[in-house]
């Protein structure tokens, strides 16, 4: 391609690409191959190809309105008499969520399945009935993956704080994964009451437990395969990379950086990281050891993250909840968005209502094609992409991915829209690309064009598409 003769050109500057300049930094130097070495394991990319999911915390806290329990409860105090787990799944599949995580156990220890374990289970509550079963039936019903939260913190347990609870904990562990099918994802919190036994928890054990029951599944915050993005606000970076400094798979297993109280849930939903830098080139030559370890984003559709009838009017609005899923989904993480079903055993019908309106939104993203193509790994003679339409087209979406596989090169690019006027305008300028990002249009074009700017070695695209306005929810 011959840049000069291209009409563009003295638009766009495509001599500042990453074929030519590379924003000043080396293409592919020895340090550069040691990032693209970095690439996500096979349960990792199945993962980012179904980046939705939903969180459904409900228990004991459920029965006494609170957030974290005391301890002190029984079983007789699970006084819920129906659940309508079919009804959950269901709503969860509306809202264009691919998959569903249960907490079976929270802090307050009580166990939602049929465990031989402890007696402080709903078997031995007025209801009676194996609530994870329901659910993990219920989620192959609708053709959702099943996941599983499991607290290691323990109020109940009477062996919490010696080694034996590390037994307790895996027998505990092993049953959720030998006796509900397959699970996708383990979800292990970190937090911890300052008052709690000081103890240790043996991590390497519970991995090795997962590793070898569900050799499919991902290990999630406290664990090596998907990272906490850092707050529950539903925020995140400017440049969220998946390749950063392996010591961060630890980070969350550290009790000091973990919840230590109740009321902790407020200030976490509060922090801004958008200026927190965990997978640049500056942080990355620092450490010595890479991985792959992409953020999941943990927010609630409402205020607290178990239900509380006093809290129906915090439920989030359906237009929030699409900006969190543009911003999460959308900027190369996984969400995972807390749905928490009442005393009724029912997800309410506000937040259902919200859920729907969600999942028309993100089908609409790609709703009505104007164009796709596989670009694939680009050449040095093509350090610009151009892309015509059959006619001038009102666009809504422009979706872009990496090929996961080549590890995630993109750090810069640039977005320009080819007008019907015959002028051409920046529509967007990126930082990375990653599994996905998603970019809102809101202009007729005939044509356009993708300069990426920064790259460690050849970009390789695995798709790029526009999508009709009609595709965007306007309302």
């Amino acid at each position: 391609m011959k840049l000069s003769a291209n009409p563009w050109a003295a638009v766009i500057k495509p001599e500042k690409n990453w074929a030519a300049d590379n924003g000043g930094f080396p293409l592919l130097d020895e340090e550069v191959k040691r990032y693209l070495s970095v690439i996500p394991s096979k349960n990792q990319l199945r993962q980012a190809e179904r980046p939705f999911y939903a969180f459904l915390h409900f228990g004991m806290n459920t029965a006494t309105g609170r957030e974290w329990g005391s301890g002190k409860e029984t079983a007789a105090d699970f006084t819920i008499e129906a659940i309508d787990c079919a009804q959950w799944a269901e709503t969860v599949k509306a809202s264009g969520a691919a998959g569903m995580i249960l907490t079976c156990k929270h802090h307050d220890g009580f166990c939602l399945w049929d465990t031989a374990y402890t007696d402080f289970s709903v078997m031995n509550s007025p209801y009676g009935q194996d609530i994870v079963r329901q659910a993990a039936d219920a989620c192959k019903a609708e053709g959702l993956s099943f996941g599983v939260y499991l607290s290691p913190w323990d109020m109940h347990e009477k062996t919490y704080g010696t080694p034996a609870y590390n037994d307790y904990f895996c027998n505990q562990l092993t049953e959720l994964l030998t006796g509900y099918g397959e699970i996708f994802e383990v979800w292990f919190d970190g937090a911890k009451g300052e008052a709690a036994e000081a103890f240790d928890y043996d991590w390497n054990r519970y991995y090795e437990t997962v590793r070898r029951l569900q050799p499919g599944a991902n290990i999630a915050v406290c664990g090596p395969d998907l990272r906490w993005v850092g707050n529950e606000a539903g925020k995140t970076r400017k440049a969220e990379f998946s390749v950063v400094p392996e010591y961060l798979t630890r980070a969350e297993t550290v009790q000091k950086h973990s919840q230590h109280r109740e009321e902790d849930g407020e200030a976490m939903k509060a922090l801004a990281s958008s200026d927190e830098d965990l997978g640049s080139r500056a942080v990355l030559r620092q450490a010595e050891k890479l991985c792959w370890y992409p953020a999941e984003v943990d927010v609630s559709i409402r205020r607290g993250w178990f239900y509380h009838e006093e809290e129906d009017s915090t439920v989030k609005p359906a237009e929030e909840l699409f900006s969190i899923y543009l911003n999460s989904v959308g900027n190369n993480c996984c969400l995972l968005l807390n749905v928490p079903p009442d005393r009724r055993g029912r997800i309410c019908e506000k937040d259902e209502g919200v859920l729907r309106e969600l999942g028309e939104k993100v089908r609409s993203i790609t709703r009505w094609p104007v164009l796709e193509e596989a670009p694939g790994e680009l050449s040095l003679d093509e350090p610009v992409l151009f892309f015509s339409f059959d006619e001038a087209r009102d666009l809504g979406y422009c979706v872009l991915e990496e090929e996961l596989g080549k590890s995630q090169r993109v750090e810069a690019f640039d977005l320009y829209l080819k007008l019907p006027e015959g002028g051409v305008k920046k529509a967007y300028s990126g930082t990375v690309i990653g599994g996905k990002k998603i970019i809102p249009l809101s202009a007729k074009a005939v044509g356009a064009a993708l300069v990426i700017r920064q790259s460690r070695g050849a970009p390789v695209l695995k798709k790029i598409g526009f999508y009709g306005a009609e595709g965007r929810d306007r309302s």
